[in-house]
């Protein structure tokens, strides 16, 4: 790549970067691509996440249209979360990073 196509990549590959950033934020994607679920029940199945943990990632991942919240009016009232369009296809970003991981990461260090 020369200078000025890097110029024009560095933007979207921080904003990539950034839906990511978070501790937790890969956790909660990959819960959710299992399905919608609710905050407890996402909180069940990601062990050691505190509530102000798991409330500060799903309105981060909100934020960037990475995932949905559905109020549902019930007594309680019940809160759904969901990838969106946009979060489902991130997904796939996430598959290729775990692939060069695989490949060219820790796992091969052994190796050099």
């Amino acid at each position: 790549m020369n200078q000025p196509d890097e110029l024009l990549c560095f933007p979207a590959i921080v904003s990539a970067i950034e839906v990511i950033s978070g501790k937790w934020s890969y956790s909660v994607i990959s819960q959710l691509c299992q399905g919608t679920q609710r905050f407890n029940q996402l909180r069940r199945n990601l062990p050691g996440i505190s509530i102000k943990s798991l409330t500060d990632t799903l309105r981060h991942l909100e934020n960037r249209g990475i995932i949905s919240r559905k109020v549902v009016s019930t007594v309680p009232v019940t809160v759904e979360y969901a990838l969106t369009e946009s979060g489902r296809a991130f997904n796939e970003v996430l598959v290729r990073m775990r692939d060069w991981g695989v490949t060219w990461g820790r796992y091969n260090l052994a190796e050099d």
